[in-house]
């Protein structure tokens, strides 16, 4: 299992996974976790980033650690990690075993008003405080009754009153540690978000070399990060469900599936990966 995190986001917040697959089921389940430049214990160049350039970057990682085989790699990205993941994809198709496309977008496209996307766009610069930069975050990337909902990580002393209350917990501590994130870090990979840009022409040859029965879509309705129809986009550009792409769209969901509904999204990769190995058998 290869897990590939979003913009501005550490590898650690993949921790539900890690525990669900691979320390609950330690003998099935095997994944790899890494820090996608820019961010954590990653090195932070001063250059300009790509979502290419990060998708070489995993690459040598998983070089490294041996997963080389064909059908070998179960990848999960989500937001900014399902756009690397695409590259990924797009490079070494045969090394795929299942590709999961998590709340992501082939490319960039203006899918609200003129202004709106103005605003969003301007407010990624603006110096704000830490409690309006941990507000807008938690309005832009989760649904209201998740943040009021009890705390729902398992937990070592006690719980948190809320999951909001966790998440600006965590939100804190990484941001007052400077050598994991920072602004220079987080603004480069932004532009490397912005920037990301697979055709139509692209999606239909990722299709066609990795298997479209091995590639789920994945994406909650009133996700305010990337919207609902760069999902439409990707899943279309991909071949659609027609030409066997599995579609996994949640009504009201926002932009963390993965955590805003644990069970159900494990329970679609698991199948995936199934997936994954009835096609070799056959193959």
């Amino acid at each position: 299992m290869v897990w590939i995190m979003g913009l501005g986001g550490l590898k650690t917040s993949w921790q539900r996974q890690t525990k669900d697959f691979s320390h609950t089921q330690g003998s099935k389940y095997q994944s790899l976790i890494v820090d996608n430049r820019g961010m954590g214990e990653s090195g932070k160049p001063m250059q300009r980033y790509s979502t290419s350039e990060m998708a070489k970057d995993l690459l040598e990682v998983i070089d490294h650690v041996g997963w080389t085989k064909d059908r070998q790699l179960n990848v999960v990205g989500i937001s900014m990690g399902g756009m690397i993941a695409q590259e990924l994809a797009y490079m070494i198709p045969s090394r795929i075993a299942a590709l999961n496309l998590i709340s992501t977008a082939p490319r960039l496209v203006n899918t609200v008003g003129f202004i709106e996307n103005l605003r969003n766009r301007i407010n990624l610069f603006i110096p704000r405080s830490l409690d309006d930069q941990l507000a807008h975050v938690k309005h832009n990337i989760y649904t209201e009754a998740f943040l009021d909902a009890p705390d729902c990580l398992e937990y070592k002393v006690e719980p948190f009153p809320t999951n909001g209350d966790r998440f600006a917990a965590q939100e804190v501590a990484k941001r007052q540690m400077p050598q994991y994130f920072n602004r220079t870090g987080f603004m480069a990979q932004a532009i490397a978000a912005g920037w990301h840009h697979k055709t139509d022409v692209q999606l239909k040859e990722i299709g066609d070399k990795v298997g479209r029965e091995r590639i789920l879509v994945l994406h909650g309705t009133k996700d305010r990060m990337i919207t609902f129809p760069h999902a439409e986009m990707l899943l279309k550009g991909l071949g659609g469900e027609e030409g066997g792409v599995r579609k996994a769209f949640f009504d009201g969901q926002g932009h963390v599936v993965p955590i805003e509904l644990r069970q159900d999204f494990n329970k679609l990769i698991e199948e995936m990966v199934e997936k994954g190995k009835a096609l070799d058998a056959k193959a």
